[in-house]
């Protein structure tokens, strides 16, 4: 994707997403051992980033592929991101979420008009594409398309104009989306900046593509980052994180909640177990650097009950 493709996204998205804060972060300076700055997605509309991709995916659809709606499969925040712009555009929507999912995503996706199905989580795909065939719906896939890639990558377009000289982006990893986007706005940029995904123990699906070559289909996934268990990076992702991707930082869910915890006392923020991933890398001495490094929080929607848990 060129940088003109870029920019044009990024335009494309005032007035609709918001271009989140770069917040330094001291302690985590400190602790790193290198300026650390902390990209604030859970400041967008419904929570999280993705808003970015629902919209740039959502909006470029021709008249005739919208005319019925669109559907989307999610554990949460792209549900929510489609169904918000599925509502602003006045098109109905259709969001296939898993049927563990948490409550507060549920009713959040509903809050906006969405009719919501929910199934196994191993069933959201092909439950979305069976009903999408039935009722010719567009499908806006959360992380394998290339215009969803094209919205997500606006997030470190943002980062890197204003902060020319960072030296790492890590970035949460669940299908790649975020990630791929990352490494879109890199190679957009021709920049020095190396890409790195943060993924929990218990969904490494980026650790196994690296060591592979290609995405590997875990047989199950599970941690506290709800957001992040797709069993696999999607093959459009991986077209572009294999071009400059070289290594993913595996985190624990007690390094994870302690991220949480982490950000929530020395900075105030509320952020989800999934946005917080990257904090936990840098904590944890999973990732160091010796130039400046930018954070995506990826997004902030925790129940309130699992949050105040994890903060005491």
């Amino acid at each position: 994707m060129s940088l003109d493709q870029l920019r044009a996204a990024a335009r494309a998205l005032e007035g609709v997403a918001v271009r989140t804060p770069l917040v330094e972060a001291p302690e985590l300076s400190r602790r790193a051992g290198a300026p650390v700055w902390l990209k604030c997605e859970q400041w967008q509309p419904v929570g999280a980033f993705k808003v970015r991709g629902a919209w740039t995916a959502v909006s470029r659809l021709a008249e005739h592929e919208r005319e019925r709606g669109v559907i989307a499969h999610s554990s949460g925040n792209h549900g929510r991101a489609v169904a918000w712009v599925a509502r602003r555009l006045g098109l109905p929507a259709v969001i296939v979420m898993n049927d563990n999912a948490p409550a507060m995503k549920i009713d959040a996706v509903r809050a906006e008009g969405a009719r919501v199905v929910l199934v196994d989580r191993y069933r959201r795909l092909a439950s979305a594409t069976a009903i999408a065939e039935e009722e010719e719906l567009a499908m806006i896939p959360p992380f394998d398309h290339p215009n969803v890639i094209l919205g997500q990558a606006t997030a470190t377009l943002e980062i890197l104009e204003e902060r020319p000289d960072i030296r790492i982006v890590l970035s949460p990893v669940g299908g790649g989306g975020l990630l791929a986007g990352a490494t879109t706005a890199i190679l957009a940029l021709d920049h020095p900046a190396e890409p790195i995904g943060a993924e929990p123990e218990g969904a490494a699906k980026l650790s196994a593509a690296l060591a592979a070559g290609h995405p590997v289909a875990l047989e199950q996934t599970a941690s506290i980052a709800d957001g992040l268990l797709p069993v696999a990076i999607g093959e459009v992702p991986w077209t572009i994180i294999r071009q400059r991707v070289r290594r993913a930082a595996r985190m624990s869910d007690d390094s994870i909640a302690e991220a949480v915890k982490f950000l929530f006392r020395t900075m105030g923020l509320r952020v989800e177990p999934s946005g917080a991933v990257p904090v936990a890398a840098l904590l944890t001495g999973a990732v160091r650097a010796e130039g400046p490094i930018a954070c995506i929080l990826s997004g902030g929607n925790v129940e309130q009950a699992l949050f105040e848990r994890l903060i005491t």
